[in-house]
């Protein structure tokens, strides 16, 4: 799920195009449209599915008025928001194009890259762990897979499902959790990185969606924490989320084997909101001082300052 700052025009689209409320319907099941926004309860909140006026299968999910996830349904490969964008990179560096992976994705939304996945390599095996099952619900009504595809969602906890999974199962795991606008505390620990690295096979990855502003404490301490788990790690995120000048997304992806650092460095560089990657000295010199987070000293990452999303 996207928390933080998504890009910009997506953001300002899922504003604008909320249009129509005074023509309002129920069904009954409690969903509402108003144009062509639906609008549902779910248990994390008040869910809007945002059509893109540009492109006629592409929606928004907002909850709360938070940006989540967009989707476009006709081109799959189309990443709206910036941090799904470099989710992307980290996805098309793991392994050669059309060689089937396997995934598990915790934090489901609207399966962005999931679909990403599916579309890219083809007969990769995905598992996705959401706890809103009333979200679910909802995309899978409005936002629906393309058949054939190997999606499998599950229902509840991120840290409980993990668990479930055997060893060496996964090539990648994506942490995208929040709820509420936060991630939740116990899938900050460094007990939860040791039951991700369990799962993941010896040369897979670890991806995680941090959300943070001033003074970035919260992501300093993630970081610091992957670093007792993974020996290798990075970070993509936009200059002025590094700087502590905007609340925003960074990326951070952990291994137990060398990083593609240069290559995510090209391709972030060249997005059209352009990020930085920062590894090695530089990554351990913006960590300094940040203390290893354990199950006992968890607390959940910071709520985004208000009007952070108009």
């Amino acid at each position: 799920m996207a928390r933080g700052t998504a890009r910009r025009r997506a953001d300002e689209r899922g504003r604008t195009s909320d249009k129509g409320r005074s023509g309002q319907r129920s069904d009954a099941r409690g969903r509402e449209r108003g144009g062509d926004t639906v609008r549902a309860q779910v248990d994390g909140g008040a869910a809007a599915l945002v059509p893109d006026p540009d492109r006629p299968q592409a929606w928004s999910l907002l909850l709360d008025g938070a940006p989540q996830s967009y989707v476009d349904l006709d081109d799959p490969t189309r990443l709206g928001f910036e941090y799904q964008r470099r989710l992307g990179h980290v996805v098309d560096l793991l392994a050669p194009p059309g060689r089937p992976v396997q995934v598990l994705h915790l934090g489901g939304g609207a399966l962005t890259l999931a679909r990403y996945v599916a579309a890219t390599r083809p007969r990769s095996t995905q598992q996705a762990v959401e706890a809103d099952e009333a979200l679910t619900r909802l995309v899978r009504e409005h936002l629906p897979l393309e058949p054939g595809r190997r999606v499998r969602v599950r229902s509840g906890d991120a840290r409980a499902a993990l668990r479930k999974l055997p060893e060496a199962w996964a090539d990648l795991v994506i942490a995208d959790v929040f709820g509420g606008a936060r991630t939740p505390a116990h899938l900050t620990s460094v007990e939860f990185l040791h039951e991700v690295r369990r799962v993941l096979r010896p040369a897979g990855w670890y991806a995680a969606n941090i959300v943070d502003g001033a003074p970035l404490r919260h992501l300093r301490a993630q970081i610091a924490t992957a670093a007792a788990v993974f020996p290798q790690r990075c970070l993509l995120a936009d200059p002025a989320v590094l700087r502590g000048r905007r609340f925003g997304n960074g990326v951070l992806l952990a291994a137990a084997d060398e990083l593609p650092v240069a290559e995510l460095t090209r391709r972030t560089a060249g997005d059209p909101h352009p990020g930085r990657v920062e590894s090695g000295r530089s990554l351990d010199a913006f960590t300094a001082g940040a203390a290893v987070v354990t199950d006992a000293t968890a607390t959940a990452s910071p709520p985004p300052p208000e009007g952070t999303f108009g």
